[in-house]
């Protein structure tokens, strides 16, 4: 059940995401549907499951670097089709999510190894999520410097189609949170914001909606999605010295107000295309 719960949570968030996306448009929607959620169920898990609280610091710091791997991935939804499209335009949804996880399985392993290699002190790792916050904010500034065509979905989208984005992001937080009780910390970071809600996302709407959906909500997706490193880095510190629904309530609160609102604000400022 501490498993199982966690996994459902996450469930039920990656079906109301992708909705916000669909009924609201990419740039409304893309950033509700990246404050923090499933980091939420994600990090209780980890908490209520590891004796350990310098396993759990570690685990929240390694969370930003994820989170820039997301940056990455989101940014190769942008790029990908326009690449692959010149050269054919034959199953080009399905090259993009190959070449998309596919780079964010290596960059993912890249860290684990270097993890393994150099085995930094928790208060480095805190550092280095703290400077991997920081690389994802201009990644995310830049995203969204040239507006991009954000439309709304037109078309009503099935339970089954539904049902199956929740399953997918609920395997990504259930393996995170098991990774987590086998004592391997970088990987259920890893696990933890491995790009499910992203990836059913941009399959769903691209293939429902058309691709301008999805595509149009990379850049601000990219932007709400900070408000996850903000979250972490609040819960290796807030987690350890609190009641664990007092944390998760008092994290979820700053980071929403610090990141999600004001990004909100600013891209309502930018033009439309």
């Amino acid at each position: 059940m501490d498993v199982l719960w966690p996994a459902l949570a996450a469930s039920g968030v990656a079906i109301l995401a992708t909705l916000a996306v669909e009924r609201l448009g990419g740039r409304t929607g893309g950033i509700l549907s990246s404050i923090p959620t499933t980091i939420v169920p994600a990090a209780i898990g980890l908490w209520d499951g590891g004796a350990d609280p310098e396993r759990f610091r570690r685990s929240m710091a390694f969370v930003p670097v994820g989170i820039v791997l997301n940056a990455g991935y989101l940014l190769l939804w942008r790029v990908v089709p326009a690449r692959v499209g010149m050269l054919t335009h034959r199953h080009l949804l399905a090259w993009t999510v190959l070449i998309s996880l596919g780079a964010w399985f290596a960059a993912a392993f890249l860290v684990s190894a270097a993890h393994e290699r150099f085995a930094p002190t928790v208060d480095t790792s805190l550092w280095i999520g703290g400077a991997a916050a920081a690389a994802g904010l201009s990644l995310a500034i830049a995203a969204n410097r040239v507006p991009h065509p954000a439309p709304a979905g037109r078309r009503r989208v099935g339970p089954l189609v539904l049902a199956a984005r929740g399953v997918a992001a609920g395997l990504a937080i259930g393996v995170a949170v098991a990774l987590s009780r086998s004592g391997l910390p970088i990987a259920s970071s890893m696990a933890a914001v491995f790009p499910a809600i992203f990836t059913t996302i941009m399959v769903a709407t691209w293939l429902s909606q058309g691709a301008k959906v999805p595509t149009g909500a990379v850049g601000p997706m990219m932007l709400g999605t900070l408000s996850v490193s903000a979250y972490a880095l609040l819960a290796s510190w807030a987690f350890p010295a609190m009641h664990v629904a007092a944390a998760a309530a008092f994290c979820w609160i700053v980071a929403t107000v610090t990141v999600s609102v004001p990004g909100f604000l600013w891209l309502r400022r930018r033009p439309l295309l």
